[in-house]
């Protein structure tokens, strides 16, 4: 082997080499980002609780800031209540909405657009949790994406905004999406299977009731005719005495 094609071996292997560590730097980041995941189901057309969760990816810098928008013109939420999480100061913006909603025979003209928590902050190392109350939730989807926004205390913004696609890869910086489960009766109780073992119950108990009131109404006729043949075996007996005497004194 030549001088040239040694070195030429040699300057591809570093090539390799170069090329792989690049793209253990650039996966790094993506294993952690802001989510939203349920507490529970989060079904079409009902209510959920729902968790923003926030790592710091900084060794260096404090996330001080959350901005999260929700899709108000897509799919606009009658309700989203923030839970107050310590040392955090919540800000709820809402937007007209270009089409009222009606729920429980209530019209609804705006809906919450964005939530932001200031004041706080996640060191290095660190995750918080923003326990958040959705609803309605849509029915004619399968899932909710809301864009976040996180800020460092170093000036460092990184927008969490880019809507994931079924069958591509994962973005560098992906929105959370809070997948929707198949809708659960009225949205706030019991899921249709529910309902189905609730209904199955109750047709068993009603027919355990004919049951029993068969039983009885069978008993009852059991002891009337047992009550009418012991009658009838007793007048015989009677009868039947009387006539031998009559023989005997004969």
């Amino acid at each position: 082997m030549n001088a040239n094609r040694r070195t030429r071996i040699s300057r591809l292997s570093a090539v390799g080499v170069a090329a792989a560590a690049s793209v253990v730097v650039l996966a790094g980041p993506a294993f952690a980002h802001v989510t939203v995941q349920p507490v529970g189901a989060a079904a079409k057309g009902g209510y959920a609780t729902v968790n923003v969760k926030v790592p710091n990816e900084r060794d260096n810098a404090s996330t001080v800031k959350l901005e999260v928008s929700f899709p108000v013109t897509e799919h606009p939420l009658t309700s989203v209540m923030p839970q107050a999480v310590p040392g955090w100061t919540v800000n709820v913006e809402k937007a007209k909405l270009d089409k009222p909603l009606k729920v429980h025979g209530k019209e609804i003209k705006e809906a919450v657009s964005k939530i932001t928590w200031t004041g706080g902050k996640i060191g290095p190392g660190e995750f918080q949790q923003f326990p958040l109350s959705l609803g309605q939730l849509p029915e004619d989807a399968d899932q909710l994406v809301l864009k976040a926004i996180q800020t460092y205390d170093n000036k460092e913004v990184v927008r969490w905004i880019e809507e994931p696609k079924a069958g591509q890869p994962e973005p560098q910086s992906p929105a959370p999406v809070l997948k929707l489960t198949a809708p659960a009766g009225d949205g706030h109780g019991a899921a249709p299977a529910d309902d189905k073992k609730a209904k199955d119950s109750k047709a068993s108990d009603a027919h355990d009731d004919d049951k029993k009131e068969t039983a009885a109404s069978a008993s009852d006729t059991t002891a009337r005719v047992l009550g009418i043949v012991g009658i009838i075996v007793g007048v015989a007996g009677v009868a039947f005495g009387v006539l031998a005497g009559r023989r005997r004194a004969s």
